[in-house]
C-alpha cells in the first residue's frame, strides 16, 4: 500500500486505523488510542520519508562507508561522528522512557518495519546497493537526543575555538573581551598559543554531514487575550533551520482521537509533533544559544595527561570503522574525566579536550518530554515537562484555551565555579576550574502570565529570567525587538496581522547602522540611494545591496585590517556560520565610538572609507543577490537541476536582522541557509493551526507533494488544519 489519494487501511491493537492525504497533502491519521497512532505515523513517515529518516541514520550511526560507499569522504564522517561519542548509554536511557512513552515508541517503529516489509526499496537505494534494515527503539532515540547537537552545540564550539586562534593570532586582549562581553576569565596568552588545534573536517565529509537537520536561528511569539480580537491568546513560531533541500526537514501531520487532536510537525523517526498544538493547547521552540560545550586543556605524551608530577593514560575507545570494500579502518579516540581529546596523545603537545553536558545520564527525557507536551492540556503543565528536558535546549513559548501563555527554557547546564564563563579552554590539571554538575531546572529561565501580557523569542539574551546565566553567545536582538514593536504597534490581534509579521522585511539593524551611517554617506548615485532607503529587504530593493556592500567593507576595515586579517574575515563571512550565528557581538564594537578596535584612528575615519570602500561595488536588486536551488538530499550536487529532484532558482527574503532571516552561506563550499523551516499560527479561541512550510510532505521526487508547498511558503499563502 502507498499512500496517495485514498485512504489507506491499518489494523491497529485497539482497533481500525485510517490514513488519508488531504486536499493539501498533509496526511490524516484517525486512529482510536495514542499507540495506534504512533503506530500509523511510524508507517506515514516511511512512506513519506523513508529517504531521510535511512540517510541520517546512517550518517549518525557512523556506519555511511560501510552502507553507502567506500569513500574517503564517507570515511571522514564517520571518523568524525565516531569521535563525537554522541549516546554512550543508550541502554541504560531505554530503561528510563516512560512506560506509556516506550509502548509508543515501539509501536512507530512497528509501523515503520510494516511499511519497510510491504514495499520495495527505493531507486535512490537501490543505485547505492543499500538495503535498509529494519528500524529499531535505538534509531528513534539516537535521532532524538542528537539531532540538537548539530547547527547547536556545535556552533558554540566552533565560536569558542575562534576565540583561541584570536587568542593564538596575538588580537589584544581588550579587543576580544570587548567582543565577547561574557568572557570573565584572565586570558593565558602563553597557554592558549601552545594549544594544538585539531585540524577542520574535510569538507567532503562536511556535505554528507549536512544531511543531519541542524537548528539554528528561530522566531516565536505569544500573546494573551487582552491583545487579540478573541479574547484568546494566539501563539506563532517559525523554526529557522537549513531549508534549501528537497524533502524538507519537518513532515506535517493531522493525528485524530476520540478525545483529542494533534496538528503540526514532527521530525521524521520521532513519533512526536514538536511544534504545533492540540484542542487546548499550542507550542513552539526557537533555540537558546545555552552554552552546553565546555573545553578544557591537557598537556599529552605517550598516550597520557599530565596531573601535577604524574602522567596518567587516557581511556582508550577504539572504534572499526568498515567500507563497503570489506577494509577495516580502526581509529583510537581518548577520553579522560573531563571528555573527549582533539588530537593524538601519542604526539606531545597540549590539546583540547571537548565535553558536552549532555554527553551521559540524559536522552530517555527527549521522547517523555515532547510525547507529554503533545498530550498536555494547558500550558503549567507542558512547563513542568519542558523544564525537564536534557539534550535539547529550546526556548519554548506555550498558549492554551484558558488564556494562559507561558515560556520555559529547556537544556542541561553545566553548574561552572565562580568566575568562569565557559567561553575559553581551561586548564585540566586545575581542579579550581571544573563544573559542579548542573544547575538545577528551576534556575532556568521562565516566564508565566507576564503582566505586559507579551513574551517573544528570537535567540536573543534571557538571562535575566533566570537564576543563572545560560547564554553567554547570545544572537542579536534585532528579530525580538521588531517582533514586539510590531505587537504593541496595533490595539487588537488577528491571525491576519500575524502572518505580516512572519513575512516582515523591515531591519532594525539597518536602521540604527544609517543612523550612524547616514552623515558620513557622499552624494554620488548609490549614496544617495542607500539614504533614501527603506531598510526592507525587498527582491526589487537597490538599497538593500547596497547597505549590504557598505556594511561588509565596515566589517573588513574595523575587523580585518585591525584584527582578523582581510583573508580570514572573508572566509569567516562566506565560509562558515560563525558570523551568521554571533553578528550582534560586531555589531556592538561598531556602534561604541571608544571600542579598542578604533585605537588605530577615529570611528568616523574607518567608517568613511568602509562607506566609500562599499558605495564602488557594483549594485543588483537585492532578490539577484539570493538566488540558489532548493537541491535533492542524497542527489543534489551531483545531478543537474532539470532533471527533477530540485526546485528553483528561488531568490531566498529575508536578512540576518530581519524576521525572515533568509541567512545565505557556504559551508565547506556547499550552499546553505537559515530560513523559516516551518510557520505556525495557533488561535486558543478555536482548534484550528494556520501553517505553512517549504518543499512538500513527500520525498519522492515525481510525486505531486515532493514540492506543492513552495509557492504558498515563498509567498506568504497559510493552509488552515483543524
Amino acid at each position: 500500500m502507498i499512500l496517495k489519494d485514498k485512504p489507506v487501511l491499518l489494523k491497529g491493537k485497539d482497533g481500525s486505523i485510517e490514513i488519508l492525504r488531504n486536499i493539501y497533502g498533509v496526511p490524516e491519521i484517525t486512529a482510536a488510542t495514542s499507540r495506534d497512532s504512533a503506530f500509523a505515523l511510524g508507517w506515514v513517515h516511511a512512506n513519506d520519508r523513508q529517504l531521510q529518516m535511512m540517510l541520517t541514520r546512517v550518517i549518525l550511526e557512523g556506519k555511511a562507508a560501510e552502507k553507502l560507499a567506500a569513500d574517503t569522504a564517507l570515511i571522514e564522517a564517520d571518523k568524525y561522528i565516531r569521535s563525537l561519542n554522541l549516546y554512550p548509554d543508550m541502554d541504560e536511557q531505554a530503561r528510563r522512557i516512560e512506560p506509556e512513552v516506550l509502548e509508543c515508541a515501539q509501536c512507530y517503529v512497528e509501523g515503520i518495519n510494516l511499511y519497510l516489509e510491504s514495499t520495495s526499496h527505493l531507486p535512490e537505494f537501490r543505485l547505492l546497493k543499500y538495503r535498509p534494515e529494519p528500524w529499531t527503539l535505538k534509531d528513534t532515540m539516537l535521532l532524538a537526543k542528537v539531532f540538537a547537537y548539530f547547527g547547536l552545540a556545535d556552533a558554540q564550539g566552533n565560536m569558542e575555538k575562534l576565540i583561541v586562534q584570536m587568542v593564538q593570532n596575538d588580537i589584544d586582549e581588550k579587543k576580544i573581551k570587548e567582543l565577547f562581553p561574557y568572557l570573565k576569565e584572565e586570558i593565558d596568552k602563553d597557554l592558549l598559543k601552545k594549544v594544538k588545534l585539531a585540524p577542520p573536517i574535510v569538507p567532503e565529509a562536511l556535505r554528507w554531514l549536512s544531511a543531519v537537520p541542524r537548528f539554528t536561528g528561530s522566531n516565536n511569539w505569544v500573546v494573551d487575550g487582552m491583545h487579540t480580537r478573541t479574547g484568546k491568546p494566539l501563539l506563532c513560531g517559525d523554526p529557522h533551520l537549513e531549508v534549501n533541500r528537497m524533502p524538507a526537514i519537518w513532515h506535517e501531520i493531522v493525528i485524530r482521537l476520540p478525545r483529542d487532536t494533534y496538528i503540526g510537525f514532527a521530525l521524521p523517526g520521532t513519533p512526536s509533533i514538536v511544534v504545533g498544538r492540540n484542542r487546548t493547547l499550542s507550542f513552539s521552540p526557537t533555540y537558546t544559544f545555552m552554552d552546553m560545550l565546555d573545553f578544557r586543556i591537557e598537556e599529552c605524551r605517550d598516550g597520557m595527561y599530565r596531573r601535577g608530577s604524574r602522567w596518567i593514560p587516557f581511556d582508550v575507545r577504539r572504534e572499526v570503522i568498515k567500507t563497503k570494500k570489506g577494509e577495516e579502518i580502526k581509529v583510537d579516540f581518548y577520553e579522560n574525566e573531563h571528555g573527549i581529546l582533539e588530537g593524538d596523545p601519542l604526539e606531545p603537545g597540549f590539546y583540547l579536550v571537548r565535553s558536552w553536558s549532555a554527553q551521559r545520564g540524559c536522552g530517555a527525557q527527549e521522547l517523555n518530554v515532547i510525547h507529554n507536551v503533545m498530550k498536555s492540556k494547558t500550558v503549567r503543565e507542558a512547563m513542568k515537562h519542558y523544564r525537564n528536558l536534557d539534550a535539547a535546549s529550546f526556548n519554548f513559548l506555550m498558549a492554551d484555551s484558558s488564556g494562559n501563555i507561558g515560556y520555559q527554557m529547556s537544556g542541561r547546564l553545566f553548574a561552572r565555579p565562580r568566575g568562569v564563563s565557559g567561553l575559553i579552554p581551561l586548564p585540566g590539571w586545575e581542579s579550581k576550574y571544573n563544573s559542579r554538575g548542573f544547575v538545577p531546572k528551576t534556575s532556568l529561565p521562565f516566564l508565566y502570565n507576564p503582566p505586559e501580557g507579551i513574551i517573544v523569542t528570537a535567540n536573543q539574551d534571557l538571562n535575566h529570567l533566570g537564576k543563572s546565566e545560560p547564554i553567554n553567545l547570545p544572537m542579536a536582538p534585532y528579530r525580538a525587538e521588531r517582533i514586539e514593536y510590531l505587537l504593541k504597534k496595533r490595539k487588537k490581534l488577528d491571525t491576519e496581522y500575524m502572518q505580516e509579521i512572519h513575512y516582515d522585511l523591515y531591519s532594525l539593524q539597518a536602521e540604527r547602522f544609517m543612523k550612524l551611517l547616514a552623515p558620513l554617506i557622499s552624494d554620488t548615485a548609490n549614496g544617495k540611494i542607500l539614504k533614501e532607503w527603506d531598510y526592507r529587504y525587498n527582491a526589487d530593493s537597490e538599497g538593500a545591496s547596497i547597505f549590504e556592500n557598505v556594511y561588509r567593507a565596515v566589517l573588513l576595515r574595523v575587523f580585518g585590517d585591525h584584527g582578523f586579517g582581510r583573508e580570514s574575515l572573508n572566509y569567516l563571512l562566506d565560509e562558515t556560520g560563525i558570523f551568521n550565528d554571533y553578528f550582534g557581538n560586531f555589531d556592538n564594537i561598531i556602534f561604541n565610538r571608544k571600542s579598542a578596535w578604533f585605537r588605530t584612528g577615529t570611528r568616523e575615519d574607518v567608517l568613511r572609507m568602509a562607506i566609500d570602500e562599499g558605495l564602488r561595488v557594483k549594485v543588483k536588486p537585492y532578490g539577484k543577490t539570493r538566488r540558489l536551488y532548493f537541491k535533492h538530499l542524497l542527489f543534489g550536487d551531483k545531478l543537474p537541476s532539470f532533471i527533477g529532484l530540485d526546485y528553483g532558482p528561488v531568490e531566498l527574503p529575508g536578512n540576518r536582522a530581519t524576521v525572515t532571516q533568509g541567512q545565505i552561506f557556504k559551508s565547506a563550499g556547499r550552499t546553505t541557509t537559515f530560513s523559516p523551516s516551518c510557520r505556525i499560527i495557533a488561535d486558543m479561541s478555536g482548534a484550528e493551526l494556520l501553517t505553512n512550510m517549504p518543499g512538500g510532505n513527500c520525498d519522492r521526487p515525481f510525486s505531486k507533494w515532493y514540492k506543492n508547498n513552495m509557492n504558498d511558503w515563498l509567498g506568504g499563502v497559510y493552509k488552515k488544519l483543524s
